[in-house]
């Protein structure tokens, strides 16, 4: 039975085996499946390694190597006259790339683009395009040569220095990769999309690429870190400006990143009382015409309000798009819109994909250079090898060229007794022992090399060519001596080609470690009224005597003055709460510094606000420390107490400080010890103060308690910390005030109703604002059409709660005091 099985085994089909058909073929059935999967990944490598990724060597697709492989061929170089694309295409097509001629001729396209490269590798003539995304114009009406620093690519590409390998039908030979004395990869940056992946590397200013290769020749244990103390990041050809190395940073240790890129743009007055945001730089891959267009759609849906005209005043000097604003509307403001809704600001996602020996690989830094030396190592070393083989088989001629000189009246005889070439050669081989080679170079001989002058030159070129024999071996044999050698191509490639960069980088939020590039020193800070911000060196005040005239501090318009003004270290920081319960913060170094008679500028442009959202208080911090408090509290009487601690960890768009009702706002915020008392003061003249210790600390996002009982119609309008060698200064609408002693002034709960701190009679009005002032402080004082005061702290009377003050300003009818500041005198900065 086991036998009789074991035949009916071996008689079953496979249903995989190879059957023959009637004419004799073989069909080999084949599961679906797996023929799928091996087509479809024959496929798939076949985009990857022949059209989408670059080379990690030479920065090239296949396409662009065999462009510039062919113009170099066919002698279209930077020195000669410029010939028709439609041949440059045709020669590629040809001979090298059987694809398309629309891709060939995009690809020239690119690489004339000065918007699309940093350092263009075709010069071209003709319209090639524009950064408003006009197309080039067809291939038979533009022009095209290799530029200059294109021969950096393919020099010594004649010396054997890299693989051929046979073109698509077997007829020709292309280089496999090219010589790129040019670092082209980091340079140029790359963009492709294959299969299951893509690469978008990118652009790099040259002379910063010399500068980190040179300090990993110089010392090969350099981190990213350090390579990016002189490559500070992508340098890209429409320069902008880069927000934050974070970005950066991640990109060059990981091979993958995400920058955040930024338009540059200005605001000018372009007539009186008429400002412009003008825009001279726009993101990288930025169309400019469809970015235009997006600004116009967004002002006609009135999701950016606040424009009244766009123009396009760009030329071939560069970018120019003027942005006209309303009247009466914050530049700064629309600045901030248009930052995030529109292609002014973009992220640029690094993706450092190239090929490393056919195999795709993500890449740091420093392996991008690594790659870019091993390459040019190996190419010195063939460059050497050629010139010494070269230099060897010259010796060899030239060694016999001396055996016949020596021995010039013998070999004449010889050849003239030789009835034939062949003769001669073979008696010349036999008698003198000389090669076959050597015979053939004396026989082709011209009689002028018989005098003594070219015999000299013989012995000198002999002399010569030992003394470079010797160098190139020392060479082959030294990588020290092939690391010299790079070095000074390096150095005449950043003289021949570097120049400024393009691309700015500033600090962002997140940027802790750029505070080791930053001096630590004290600046003054100064702050206006109208929320214009600056810092400068403490040096700019000199100190003077007790009388003296002081020094123009700033250049405000006249309804602006400096509300505020404190010294701070560089390294410090400054919270910034708006009336919408956020906290914004920046490094004090993240302020613009100034000259003392410039006005800064406006805070609303260093900050993502909101629309409707302003500042309402400032405070300087050093530490986020567990024993400091903030203190806070709305108009609705709300207060609140936070460990200052809690707000060590900011983001970009800010972050609650307070949980505010929809109809309420944060009024003010003070810096505290947790053990003080403070005031709150409402609109209708009521006062409470009560001890911080009656709220306890809560987290960010909390509510708070009550501070005060406000009655019908009131609100808050100041908090201040109590300072016994202050007094209470309070303002109302209609111009009147007064000075109060804080012992006037209770220690009660908070929650109650309050004490009358100022009669708000028809007289009066109610109350704008309450100041902690001191003596030798003044007020400034402002009227909601423009009036302005300033008035000593010592001419207004040091009166009772209960009383109705003093005139301080006289208020026209219709009018109204607004705004109400307190401005330190800086000598007492200063000491």
């Amino acid at each position: 039975m086991a036998d009789d099985n074991k035949e009916n085994n071996n008689t079953e089909k496979n249903p995989l085996d190879i059957q023959p058909t009637e004419t004799g073929e073989k069909v080999v059935p084949v599961l679906i499946e797996d023929e799928m999967k091996n087509s479809y990944i024959d496929y798939a490598m076949s985009v990857i390694v022949g059209r989408a990724l670059p080379d990690a060597r030479d920065g090239l697709k296949p396409v662009h190597r065999r462009i510039l492989y062919s113009m170099y061929e066919a002698g279209i170089t930077h020195d000669k006259p410029y010939k028709k694309s439609a041949r440059v295409v045709g020669d590629v097509l040809g001979k090298y790339h059987p694809h398309g001629d629309s891709a060939v001729y995009e690809s020239i396209v690119r690489m004339v683009q000065e918007f699309s490269l940093r350092y263009p590798l075709i010069d071209g003539q003709g319209n090639f395009g524009s950064i408003d995304g006009d197309s080039a114009a067809a291939m038979r009406y533009t022009e095209a040569r290799m530029s200059r620093i294109s021969d950096e690519m393919l020099h010594d590409l004649e010396k054997e220095t890299v693989q051929m390998s046979p073109n698509y039908d077997g007829s020709l030979e292309e280089p496999t990769v090219l010589p790129a004395k040019l670092p082209n990869l980091l340079i140029n940056g790359s963009t492709g999309i294959a299969v299951g992946m893509a690469t978008n590397m990118a652009p790099h200013n040259l002379g910063e690429v010399v500068d980190a290769t040179l300090m990993l020749i110089n010392d090969p244990s350099s981190t990213v870190h350090d390579l990016m103390t002189v490559l500070k990041g992508p340098d890209f050809p429409t320069g902008g400006i880069i927000l934050g190395i974070h970005g950066i940073r991640e990109a060059y240790e990981t091979g993958r990143g995400r920058i955040q890129l930024r338009a540059v743009a200005t605001i000018e007055e372009i007539r009186k009382d008429k400002n412009a945001i003008i825009v001279t730089e726009i993101p990288y891959q930025v169309n400019k015409a469809k970015l235009i267009e997006n600004i116009a759609l967004l002002v006609r849906e009135k999701r950016i309000i606040g424009i009244s005209d766009i123009r396009d005043e760009s030329d071939r000097d560069g970018i120019r798009v003027v942005i006209e604003i309303s009247r009466g509307t914050d530049a700064n403001v629309v600045l901030n819109q248009l930052y995030k809704h529109t292609q002014m600001q973009t992220t640029f996602g690094i993706i450092n994909l190239a090929l490393v020996e056919n195999v795709p690989l993500e890449l740091d830094l420093k392996r991008i250079i690594q790659i870019y030396l091993e390459h040019r190592m190996d190419i010195i070393q063939k460059r050497t090898q050629f010139q010494l083989k070269k230099a060897e088989e010259r010796t060899h001629i030239l060694r016999g060229l001396k055996i016949a000189l020596d021995n010039l009246d013998a070999i004449i005889s010889l050849i003239r007794a030789s009835r034939t070439v062949d003769e001669a050669r073979s008696g010349l081989m036999a008698n003198f022992g000389l090669d076959e080679i050597q015979t053939k170079a004396i026989l082709d001989m011209r009689l002028q090399k018989l005098t003594g002058l070219e015999r000299q030159k013989v012995e000198d070129e002999y002399e010569e060519l030992m003394k470079l024999i010797a160098e190139y071996i020392s060479i082959i044999g030294s990588d020290e001596k092939k690391y010299d050698i790079i070095r000074s191509e390096l150095i005449e490639l950043k003289q021949k080609y570097n120049n400024e960069r393009r691309t700015q980088i500033k600090a962002s939020h997140v940027d802790f470690d750029l505070e080791d590039l930053i001096p630590q020193e004290e600046v003054v800070v100064t702050i206006t009224n109208s929320g214009y911000i600056k810092r400068l060196p403490v040096n700019t005040y000199s100190q003077q005597r007790r009388g003296g005239k002081g020094v123009i501090g700033m250049e405000t318009k006249e309804e602006d003055f400096v509300e505020n003004i404190f010294i701070a270290s560089s390294h410090e920081y400054i919270l910034f709460f708006t009336n919408k319960g956020r906290l914004y913060w920046e490094k004090v170094y993240e302020i613009p510094e100034g000259s003392r008679q410039s006005k800064g500028k406006a805070i609303v442009n260093l900050l993502e606000l909101g629309e409707g959202e302003y500042i309402t208080a400032m405070i300087p911090v050093k530490e986020f420390l567990d024993d400091e408090y903030l203190f806070m509290a709305t108009r609705s009487g709300t207060v609140k107490k936070s460990l200052l601690s809690d707000f060590s960890n900011p983001r970009k768009a800010g972050i609650i400080a307070i949980t505010l009702q929809e109809d309420d706002e944060l009024v003010n915020v003070a810096l505290t010890d947790g053990s003080k008392d403070v005031v709150l003061v409402s609109r209708h003249g009521k006062a409470i103060r009560f001890s911080e210790n009656d709220v306890r600390p809560m987290g960010r996002s909390a509510q708070g308690v009550r501070g005060i009982k406000l009655g019908q119609g009131d609100k808050v309008v100041s908090l201040d910390v109590v300072d016994e060698s202050s007094t209470l200064l309070t303002i109302t609408e209609n111009g009147f005030g007064k000075r109060t002693e804080f012992t006037e002034y209770p220690t009660k709960r908070r929650g109650g109703k309050g004490v009358i701190t100022i009669v708000t009679s028809l007289r009066n009005g109610p109350v704008v604002n309450v100041k902690a002032v001191r003596e030798e402080d003044d007020v400034m004082i402002t009227s909601s059409e423009g009036i302005v005061i300033r008035v000593p702290v010592t001419g207004i009377n040091v009166q009772g709660r209960n009383t109705q003050g003093v005139k301080i300003m006289d208020v026209r009818q219709g009018d109204k005091v607004v705004g109400v500041a307190r401005i330190e005198p800086e000598d007492r900065e200063d000491e």
